[in-house]
């Protein structure tokens, strides 16, 4: 018989694409109307200002995509770094990366025994993501899927 094992949602991991969206709607919204206000009180035709509206929010629109590119790129390209140098280390230091991660094991309040065997069981099941997300703090799932990531945000602008 199989068990199934109910994982309740956590959103905390998830909310950077949220906080991301908020942040450029507001700031799209406040710079497109502050532009139109300081037009509007030229007095212009109702098409400049349509037109000034339009290219206003295009711009903006633009401008958010490249920089969230940008930066999703740049954050996968910092941890691709650090995981290529925490592979080299497990395969140069194998014993000085296992101390290591029993070294944190005993820093969140296990003994030295279980530390190390909580480290060596991690360690023989997937070095480096027990390193990546223990040492370093990077979560393989999530950066191995920056590819995508970056496809998607930079595709969302354009439909």
């Amino acid at each position: 018989m199989s068990r199934s094992w109910h994982i309740e949602p956590h959103f905390s991991q998830r909310n950077n694409w949220l906080r991301a969206s908020i942040l450029g709607a507001n700031d799209g919204l406040i710079s497109t109307a502050s532009l139109l206000m300081g037009l509007a009180a030229t007095k212009p035709d109702s098409s400049t200002l349509l037109i000034t509206g339009i290219a206003a929010l295009v711009g903006g629109a633009v401008s958010m995509a490249a920089g969230e590119y940008v930066s999703v790129s740049s954050q996968a390209d910092t941890e691709k770094a650090d995981l290529a140098k925490e592979t080299h280390e497990l395969t140069h230091n194998p014993d000085k990366e296992l101390a290591e991660l029993a070294d944190i094991y005993q820093s969140r309040g296990l003994d030295k025994a279980l530390a190390y065997q909580v480290a060596y069981a991690l360690t023989t099941h997937n070095a480096l993501e027990a390193h990546a997300r223990d040492e370093i703090g990077i979560n393989t799932r999530i950066a191995m899927g920056y590819g995508r990531t970056r496809k998607y945000r930079f595709n969302r602008l354009f439909t």
